[in-house]
C-alpha cells in the first residue's frame, strides 16, 4: 500500500497556504476544530493516493486483471497523470515478467541437471548390473573348462541321457548317512549342464504349436497369464506393457501381431524406448480384472482389462523392481531402488504406510498373508513386515550377498530365498536362523527335509526363472541360453523343450495348465501349448 511521509504532506500543506494566502484568517472558518480527528489530513491525502494508485492499476487495458498489483511511490502519482502511471506500470510489469523468465530458465537447468544426475545413476545401476552378470558368466566359464581339464573318463551308465534330472552319488551317500541317523554337510559340486543334440530333438515342441507374439521393440522382460482368464500381460524395455487375448484351444503358428488381439499400456507419451520408463515387473490382482505395473520411473500404474488406465501411484524416488497384489486385492505392495517398500490403499488410490528398513535397494517383495509381507534387498537381509507396525516383526540374516528373491509357500510358515552367493535358504518364522541352507543351484529339493532330489542338467547359461505347472506334476525353466525345458517331476525326465531366439527372463503358465508363456531379449513372447 503506496503511504506518504510527513515531509511530503507538510510540503504539500506549505504550498496549499502559499498557493490560497496566508492571510485567509482561520478565524472565520465555521468548522468546530473539536469535531476533526486527529491526522484528518493524513488520512485524506492518504485516500487519494490509495484511488490514483487503484486508477492507474485497474485501468490497464494492456495488462490481464490477475497480474500482481503494482505499488507506485507518492510523488510519482502527485506529480504524473493516469496516463503516464500506467506507462510506469507497464514497464515495471515487463522487468518483473523478465526476473520471472529468467528464473524459470534456471529451474530448467537444474531440474535438467537433476534428471540427469538420475539418469546417470540408473545407467550406473544397469551397468553394475551387466557388469555382474559378465563376470558370472566368465566365472563360470573358467570353472566349466577346470573342471573339463581335471576330469578323469568315466563310464556313464547307458540307459542314463543326458537331459535327465540326475542323483549323483555323492547326494546318494549323503542320503545313506541321514538313513543310518548321521548326516554329513555337502560340498558344493559342478552341475552338468550340458545335453545330447538327440534328446533335444525328441521332445522339441513343434512350431505348430507355438505363436511367436510381436509387437514389443524392446526386451521383453515380464509376463503374466490372468488367474481368471485367456488373458496374457508382458512387460518391456519399450516404456510399455501389453495385454493380449490368447484364443482357447491349440495355439496357430506364426506371428500373432493383429491390433484386435493386443492392448498396448503406453507408459510415456509420444516416444516409447525412454529407459527411464521401462517395465520392470507386473501382477494381476485376484480376480483378474485389474493389472499393476512397475516401472524405472518410480511410478505404479494400476490398467483394467481393456487397457484404461484407473490410476497412477506417486511415491518412490526410484525404480520399482517388484509388486504384488494381496490376496484380497485391497491392497498393492512394491519395492524400490529407493530402499523401501511401500503399501498402496487401492480404493483410496493412496499410499497406506511406507517401510524404510533396508540400507540398500529393495529387490523383491511377496505377502505372506493379507497384512504382512517379506522383503529382500542388496543389503542381505530379509525383513517381514506387517501393516501398522512400525518394525519388522521378523528379521532374517545370514545371505552373503544379494538377496534377489522371496517367495512364501502357500501356508504362509515357510520363506524361501536366493542369492548372489549362490545359495537358497528356507526360513521359518518360529526360528531366527534358516531351516535349511540350500547350496546347490538348479537342483529341486525337498524342503521339509532340505534334502536335495534331483539336478536339472540341460541348460547351458544361468537359469532366470522356473514355474511349477498347476497339478504340481511339471517344472518349466527358462535360461538365458534361449532354451525353455518342461520336466516330469514323475521320472525326472525333460519332456518338452523349446528353443527361441533370445534369452528367456520369465516363463510361467496358465491356470489351466495347457499353454506356457515365455519372454525373450529378442523383443518376443511366445505361447506354447503343452500336452502329453
Amino acid at each position: 500500500m503506496t503511504s506518504i511521509t510527513s515531509v511530503e504532506l507538510n510540503y504539500l500543506v506549505f504550498r496549499y497556504l502559499q498557493e490560497s494566502g496566508y492571510e485567509a484568517g482561520i478565524n472565520k472558518c465555521t468548522i468546530d476544530g473539536n469535531l476533526i480527528p486527529p491526522g484528518a489530513l493524513i488520512t485524506f491525502v492518504q485516500k487519494g493516493l490509495q484511488y490514483l494508485e487503484m486508477e492507474a492499476n485497474m485501468s490497464n487495458n494492456d495488462v490481464e486483471m490477475d497480474e500482481d498489483f503494482s505499488f507506485l511511490q507518492p510523488l510519482d502519482i502527485i506529480t504524473k497523470d493516469v496516463n503516464q502511471l500506467r506507462q510506469m506500470i507497464k514497464e515495471k510489469r515487463k522487468n518483473i515478467q523478465k526476473d520471472k523468465d529468467k528464473d524459470k530458465e534456471k529451474n530448467k537447468d537444474k531440474d535438467k541437471n537433476k534428471d540427469r544426475e538420475v539418469d546417470r545413476e540408473h545407467e550406473a545401476e544397469r551397468g553394475r548390473v551387466r557388469e555382474k552378470e559378465r563376470h558370472e558368466k566368465e566365472e563360470r566359464e573358467k570353472e566349466r573348462e577346470k573342471a573339463e581339464s581335471n576330469k578323469e573318463p568315466e563310464k556313464q551308465p547307458e540307459e542314463l541321457a543326458d537331459g535327465d534330472m540326475v542323483m549323483d552319488q555323492e547326494d546318494k551317500d549323503a542320503i545313506g548317512h541321514e538313513e543310518n541317523g548321521t548326516s554329513i554337510g555337502q560340498e558344493p559340486m559342478d552341475i552338468a549342464t550340458t545335453s545330447t543334440q538327440a534328446s533335444q530333438e525328441a521332445c522339441e515342441i513343434p512350431g505348430s504349436d507355438v505363436t511367436i507374439l510381436e509387437g514389443h521393440t524392446s526386451e521383453v522382460c515380464a509376463c503374466a497369464w490372468s488367474p481368471t482368464g485367456s488373458l496374457l500381460a508382458s512387460g518391456s524395455g519399450d516404456s510399455t506393457a501389453r495385454i493380449w487375448t490368447i484364443a482357447d484351444g491349440l495355439c496357430k503358428s506364426g506371428a500373432q501381431n493383429s491390433p484386435l488381439n493386443v492392448l498396448v499400456l503406453k507408459h510415456v507419451k509420444g516416444r516409447t524406448n525412454e529407459k527411464s520408463k521401462d517395465v520392470t515387473t507386473l501382477d494381476w490382482n485376484g480376480e483378474g480384472s485389474l493389472l499393476a505395473t512397475g516401472s524405472y520411473d518410480g511410478q505404479a500404474r494400476i490398467w483394467t482389462t481393456n487397457g484404461e488406465l484407473r490410476s497412477t501411484l506417486s511415491k518412490h524416488k526410484g525404480p520399482i523392481f517388484s509388486l504384488k497384489w494381496n490376496k484380497k486385492g485391497d491392497y498393492l505392495l512394491t519395492g524400490s531402488f529407493d530402499k523401501t517398500a511401500i503399501v498402496w490403499d487401492v480404493k483410496a488410490e493412496e499410499w497406506k504406510q511406507q517401510f524404510e528398513f533396508h540400507t540398500g535397494p529393495t529387490l523383491d517383495v511377496d505377502w505372506c498373508n493379507n497384512v504382512s509381507f517379506a522383503t529382500s534387498s542388496t543389503d542381505h537381509m530379509i525383513y517381514v513386515c506387517k501393516i501398522g507396525e512400525i518394525h519388522p516383526i521378523k528379521t532374517f540374516a545370514g545371505h552373503q550377498g544379494e538377496v534377489n528373491c522371496v517367495k512364501w509357500d502357500p501356508t504362509g510358515s515357510l520363506l524361501a530365498s536366493c542369492s548372489d552367493d549362490i545359495t537358497a535358504k528356507i526360513w521359518c518364522m518360529k526360528q531366527d536362523k534358516y531351516v535349511h541352507d540350500l547350496r546347490e543351484h538348479s537342483k529341486l529339493w525337498d524342503v521339509e527335509l532340505g534334502k536335495l532330489l534331483y539336478s536339472l542338467n540341460g541348460h547351458k547359461d544361468p537359469v532366470y526363472s522356473v514355474a511349477f505347472s498347476p497339478n504340481g506334476e511339471y517344472l518349466a525353466s527358462g535360461s538365458l541360453d534361449k532354451s525353455m525345458h518342461i520336466w516330469s517331476l514323475k521320472d525326472g525326465k525333460i519332456v518338452k523343450t523349446y528353443t527361441g531366439n533370445g534369452g528367456i527372463f520369465e516363463v510361467c503358465w496358465n491356470k489351466e495348465g495347457d499353454k506356457l508363456a515365455a519372454c525373450f531379449a529378442n523383443n518376443t513372447l511366445c505361447v506354447l501349448d503343452f500336452r502329453m
